[in-house]
């Protein structure tokens, strides 16, 4: 029976990068995998494989329509599927492989197979149990569905099989408009599918700022892709090759149907912690199935710990990093903390969509005293010179101190410009603190600046 200071469940972003800070703080470690890879979802079948399908499609995009304008010219790029597929493999490859190589050198044990927890203390893989000081669950989530929906992973998918098609649909209908949905609606859209989006809600990517919502989806149907609002799905129908997708306008009840080559259920994850025997441990659950955790990340049972997707809050794969790293700070005996009011979060469409803080909504709802600071892409010399003018950096600050609450961005590399505005958060910078900071020029980062600006005596550029 081997023994160890932690047994970390799930090698997913929470579960490896747990395994390499409690290594790196000298606690003898070993994570457990099911896969044949680690990485868990994300890297997977996940952000990483998504990622690498959206530049793909991204490039076609460029070749199509902007090669010709910058003096490129010849015939336009035609699709090999079969070696889009293969690049994001390769991509997916290298990144579990260099997980495994972060293992070994930090000497965590990798047990292969599925985990058990008979009794406190002990983890059991396959026909093995081993004793751990402490355990962290960091299984992760599975896509949800909906009721009347068969799930095959061939006509109707999840996000696992969107990702490896046999071939390229001509007709998709994506259920949920959230960040997956659009995602890999925007995949598909590129390399010439009929994409409509079907939407329960009234707006897509619910929970984010108004403006933005907005914004986002009448850029995204000049992209081609359609939507239903205000529709509830009431079944998908499996014939031969296709489906026919049937849904209620919640307005009026009427009925109405979609048919397509291709179904994508788009409608969220839920934790995943089967056969873990949390049940028979007496840990606790919420009523929404998540692990229940203290501010410490421990569970209703002492030693055993929960991390990411499993627990509550946003789920995605930094925030899962960040516990995963606060929990083994705070096995090793040291000082664990996740500042939760700063997590970003990204849509990596194009242009891409990201935010972090609040939203100006939740600002009206508090009945807080706050100003907006905007500037749009079409003021900035380098986002025009890309074609990339489209889109907005929004900051929000508070009326009398000034200080940053939060930041909505759709443009060119939004995913990357708003952690400037997260680290000024972390600190409590005002929106002057942002503006009066110099940034480099041309780069899409002066906008930024620029709606910092805007929250005093205004932009420059605009």
């Amino acid at each position: 029976m081997s023994s160890y200071d932690v047994i970390i469940i799930g090698s997913g972003p929470g579960g490896y990068v747990s395994a390499i800070r409690c290594a790196q703080l000298g606690l003898k470690t070993a994570c457990v995998e099911g896969r044949d890879t680690l990485g868990g979802t994300c890297l997977n079948v996940g952000c990483i494989p998504s990622k690498a399908l959206l530049h793909a499609t991204h490039m076609l995009h460029e070749a199509e329509h902007n090669f010709a304008q910058m003096g490129l010219k010849g015939k336009s790029p035609s699709v090999d599927w079969k070696q889009m597929l293969s690049y994001k493999q390769s991509t997916i490859d290298t990144n579990t492989k260099g997980i495994e190589f972060l293992f070994k050198k930090n000497k965590i044990d990798w047990l292969k197979g599925w985990a058990t927890i008979p009794e406190v203390g002990k983890v059991k893989v396959g026909d093995e149990v081993h004793e751990a000081k402490n355990i962290v669950i960091a299984t992760g989530s599975e896509p949800a569905s909906l009721p009347g929906i068969d799930v095959d992973e061939q006509v109707i998918v999840t996000s696992t099989g969107a990702l490896s098609v046999n071939k390229v649909p001509n007709k998709m209908v994506v259920i949920g408009a959230g960040v997956i949905g659009l995602e890999l609606g925007s995949v598909y859209a590129r390399l010439g599918a009929e994409v409509t989006v079907v939407e329960y809600l009234d707006a897509i990517t619910p929970g984010m700022d108004g403006e933005i919502q907005k914004n986002f989806m009448r850029i995204l149907k000049k992209q081609g892709i359609n939507f239903v609002l205000g529709a509830a799905v009431q079944s998908a129908e499996k014939s031969k090759a296709k489906a026919t997708v049937s849904y209620k306008l919640r307005k009026d009840d009427s009925e109405h149907q979609l048919d397509a080559d291709l179904v994508l259920v788009a409608t969220g994850r839920k934790p995943f912690h089967d056969g873990l025997g949390l049940d028979k441990l007496g840990v606790k659950l919420t009523d929404r199935g998540q692990v229940a955790v203290n501010d410490q990340w421990q569970t209703s049972v002492e030693g055993i710990y929960a991390i990411g997707d499993v627990i509550e809050g946003p789920m995605l794969a930094h925030k899962a990093e960040d516990e995963g790293m606060a929990t083994a700070e705070v096995i090793a005996g040291k000082h664990g903390h996740v500042n939760y009011g700063v997590i970003p979060g990204v849509i990596y469409t194009h242009p891409e969509v990201s935010n972090v803080g609040v939203t100006e909504e939740q600002l009206k709802k508090e009945g807080r005293a706050y100003k907006v600071g905007k500037f749009s892409f079409m003021g900035n010399a380098r986002a025009k010179a890309v074609f990339a003018g489209e889109g907005f950096v929004k900051l929000l600050a508070d009326k009398d101190t000034d200080r940053i609450l939060g930041a909505h961005i759709i443009g060119p590399g939004a995913g990357d410009l708003i952690h400037e505005i997260c680290v000024a958060m972390e600190f409590g910078a005002s929106a002057e603190d942002l503006a009066m900071t110099c940034h480099a020029h041309p780069t899409y980062s002066e906008a930024v600046r620029e709606a910092a600006l805007a929250c005093g005596d205004g932009p420059i550029h605009m």
